[in-house]
């Protein structure tokens, strides 16, 4: 039984399919190295880079934020603090959590992270419209349907070609690695 897990996950993460804001496929490799340099180009102009997401993905969200900031030297944050979260979902709605802090926030030339098992959840469409209002990039990370909105609203988008929050969560987290990795070693050559 756990063999056949291991087995599907690696065909699923053999199967990401990536396409850019045109919804033009890409391969995986040209769009893990278009986001290092659009991450590259932000840090160095010393901008910042954010993540969102709900339940498993605000996890990653929070990690990848860390691992930015402290391993790759990028000023990164995560907007799922729990006293944000309620206080903005108390006042504006849930739907709002993420939109709002956006607003506040980010500025032309930084960088939103969206992560989204079913790319269906309307608190991270609208903080990907906000960041675009901004003049942000958006990098978008989703799974389950292939029709699913978040799909189609990033500059690079990658999609995980499964149903199961668990397959797509892991393979979304990887993702971010691979490209935090991909950034360390441009970084020290």
């Amino acid at each position: 039984m756990t063999s056949i897990y291991y087995e599907h996950l690696f065909t699923i993460a053999n199967s990401i399919g990536v396409t850019n804001s045109s919804g033009e496929r890409i391969g995986f490799d040209d769009a893990v190295s278009k986001v290092v340099d659009i991450a590259m180009q932000t840090a160095n102009a010393k901008r910042t880079v954010y993540f969102i997401g709900n339940g498993g993905s605000a996890a990653i969200s929070s990690h990848m934020a860390v691992d930015f900031l402290k391993n790759g030297g990028i000023k990164a944050m995560a907007f799922n603090d729990g006293p944000l979260l309620t206080c903005l979902g108390n006042d504006y709605g849930y739907q709002h959590v993420f939109e709002k802090p956006v607003e506040m926030f980010a500025r032309g030339g930084d960088v939103l992270f969206a992560i989204s098992s079913s790319g269906r959840s309307e608190n991270i469409l609208l903080g990907v419209q906000a960041a675009r209002e901004k003049g942000c990039s958006v990098i978008t990370l989703s799974g389950f349907d292939n029709d699913n909105p978040l799909l189609f609203k990033g500059d690079i988008n990658f999609y995980v070609p499964s149903s199961s929050y668990g397959i797509v969560e892991v393979i979304h987290h990887t993702i971010c690695h691979c490209i935090l990795d991909s950034i360390l070693k441009k970084k020290n050559g």
